[in-house]
């Protein structure tokens, strides 16, 4: 089929890679604008056009889709279907209703649940023992249309917000391949959601990783592996931020106070929380590189009883 592909960061590259070395002709991509990002504050491609300029495939980036230009662009290059991944705009109808087979989503949840925009973190944070990958019609709702097909894909009991991306982006792309033939073959179900088995999974942000330590640790556990590697969960030690990258459960109670460190071993920092403990293994100070305990240990005296999450030290 000829597709025009709309999508932004990594996940959507992946997606886009699987489209390419497939039978379809991508005829444009359409993409977030540039944005600077870094220290240097230097203008950078997102993935999904770095990846369509390798392949010389025309890149489309308007500020907003919904904008008079974009749709005559579109009909110009007259696309079967629009294939969308993790784009990051909200179509208009009149994008939705032109192409000959519809707009098409690739999304990485098992619909209804986890409708919106991080459905990969809020999953491993409420501690799903498996999510997945469905591709839907779009219509004008935000991740309500009706569904083809979806694929069930395990979370781990270690598993991370970037592991389960990347085994999410994977099998979103093979799974859109089987979507869009059987769609061209006239073959594609169309399911309706049930809206009451649905949730929105809201868009994260720098500030949400403040861990919580009136929280039981075994929430704080998964809420770290879901934030990482963004937008990372942090606490605060003799007033420096630190981010919490690996930690344990440890199922028993402590004397103290939610926050404090009650052990420090070689290899763990042990933190009270409201039930159980919390065994930090590795972790990254203010201005410092990601390492584990014990190598943080070596240069940084700690002692029990040490509150976290006390900005003002």
């Amino acid at each position: 089929m000829n597709i025009v592909f709309m999508g932004t960061p990594d996940l959507a590259a992946v997606v886009l890679d699987k489209l390419i070395h497939s039978e379809h002709k991508i005829l444009a991509v359409v993409t977030q604008p540039d944005k600077p990002k870094g220290r240097g504050n230097q203008v950078q491609f997102t993935p999904v056009k770095e990846l369509a300029l390798q392949y010389n495939i025309p890149v489309l980036q308007p500020r907003r889709v919904k904008e008079e230009g974009c749709l005559p662009i579109l009909k110009e290059i007259n696309p079967e279907v629009i294939v969308v991944a993790a784009f990051g705009q909200i179509l208009p109808k009149s994008i939705l209703e032109f192409p000959k087979y519809g707009c098409i989503n690739v999304h990485a949840s098992l619909l209804p649940k986890y409708r919106g925009s991080a459905p990969i973190q809020w999953s491993i944070i409420d501690g799903e023992d498996k999510t997945g990958v469905t591709i839907m019609h779009m219509d004008a709702g935000i991740d309500t249309g009706d569904m083809i097909m979806k694929a069930e894909v395990p979370i781990d009991s270690k598993e991370t917000g970037g592991s389960l991306h990347n085994k999410l982006a994977e099998c979103g792309g093979a799974l859109l391949l089987k979507a869009l033939k059987a769609i061209e073959d006239g073959t594609a179900p169309r399911e309706k959601q049930k809206d009451e088995e649905s949730c929105y999974a809201k868009m994260l942000d720098k500030s949400i990783g403040l861990i919580d330590f009136n929280r039981p640790a075994i929430e704080i556990e998964r809420f770290i592996r879901g934030l990482n590697p963004w937008p990372s969960a942090y606490t605060f030690l003799d007033g420096k931020t630190i981010k919490i990258w690996d930690a344990d459960v440890i199922e028993e109670e402590s004397a103290g106070i939610p926050g404090e460190i009650v052990s420090v071993t070689k290899n763990t920092i042990v933190v009270k929380t409201s039930k159980d403990s919390l065994a930090i293994k590795e972790l990254q100070l203010e201005g410092k590189k990601r390492m584990t305990v014990d190598a943080f240990l070596r240069g940084y005296l700690l002692e029990t009883g040490k509150i976290l999450n006390n900005k003002n030290g």
